[in-house]
């Protein structure tokens, strides 16, 4: 029932008409996915993330991203892997808060994208605190509430 609610596609961050990332969020995580430019060594990628900043590039160039998040990120189960593209995984410092895009005034989505996001994250929760019912079909209408503060806030482990 949970993979009901994941994340259906990802986003695209696109400036100057090319790609820089895709991205999606649960809860918990924001992801990103940047595509890697053929014909460079893997062990020349870099990723540096700190709790309010990312930084990824080639060793020996400047950054390809430079940029600060939108949200606070837990560095110590924050990560990045290399395959065919970079797969960056950000541990969101507020469980539930709803990203309207990774990094701070770049590829914001639009406020009916936020919405629908929020919605999807709000179902995550009610999914997670009662696992014996299935949320994957249900609607809001109206505004959505923020998932993080509503009804007291999400519950800590």
């Amino acid at each position: 029932m949970a993979e009901k609610l994941a994340p259906e596609k990802s986003h695209s961050f696109i400036h100057n008409g090319q790609k820089v990332f895709d991205w999606d969020q649960t809860l918990e995580e924001v992801n990103m996915y940047i595509t890697l430019p053929p014909d460079v060594p893997k062990k020349l990628f870099y990723c540096r993330i700190d709790s309010k900043h990312v930084e990824v590039g080639i060793k020996g160039n400047p950054p390809y991203l430079n940029h600060d998040f939108t949200g606070p990120v837990k560095t110590d189960s924050s990560f990045w892997t290399l395959d065919d593209i970079m797969h960056i995984t950000l541990q969101k410092r507020d469980k539930g808060k709803t990203w309207s895009s990774p990094i701070t005034g770049q590829g914001q989505l639009d406020p009916y994208a936020t919405d629908l996001e929020q919605k999807r994250l709000m179902l995550q929760r009610f999914q997670e605190e009662n696992p014996g019912f299935d949320f994957s079909q249900a609607q809001f209408s109206g505004d959505c509430p923020d998932p993080r503060t509503f009804m007291g806030g999400i519950r800590s482990d």
